[in-house]
């Protein structure tokens, strides 16, 4: 290999992160066709112009088994043979793939439009527990952090004391009365 060249331990470093994000049960070792567009687009492999997702889509189900919805590391990097001379037109098959890998070398999955907390005033206002009232205000104290179940239920004393009791004497006289 050529001086400057990247080694292929740090593709498939890159790929294996690629292959396990969003995906709980990926094992690193198999990239499903959503990943490999992310990868291709995370990377800028796709540029809109000599490389698009469509592209992408093909090439991937041309290096796939015919049942297979996945694709192993010697496979990723045979779709990455096809588009290179894609990507990069006018350098020999060998250059075009070591800048396709200087692209990947180092990425990892970013997390672009994920959703961010709303900091809006009618939000702010809403959640407000300070301005709450009725059976709502009973479930927060003084610092606004809610009491749990205390808050939710009415919860039982069981310590004996009758409050409304009235009556001369006390419980164990009027039992022995009746």
């Amino acid at each position: 290999m050529a001086a400057g060249s990247v080694s292929v331990a740090e593709v498939q470093t890159s790929f294996q992160k690629f292959a396990v994000h969003g995906d709980t049960k990926a094992t690193g070792k198999e990239m499903n066709g959503k990943n490999f567009a992310k990868i291709c687009k995370d990377c800028h492999i796709i540029n809109g112009k000599n490389v698009t997702t469509t592209d992408v889509d093909i090439v991937f189900s041309k290096v796939k088994a015919k049942s297979a919805r996945v694709i192993t590391f010697e496979q990723f990097n045979q779709a990455l043979t096809e588009l290179a001379p894609k990507r990069f037109k006018g350098k020999s098959k060998e250059e075009a793939l070591q800048q396709l890998y200087g692209l990947i070398v180092g990425k990892e999955p970013a997390n672009a439009g994920v959703t961010k907390v709303a900091k809006a005033a009618a939000v702010d206002r809403l959640t407000d527990t300070t301005k709450y009232t009725g059976a709502h205000k009973e479930r927060f104290d003084d610092s606004g952090k809610g009491k749990g179940k205390a808050g939710r239920e009415d919860i039982p004393d069981n310590s004996g004391y009758v409050g409304a009791y009235k009556g001369s004497g006390s419980y164990d006289d009027k039992v022995k009365e009746a």
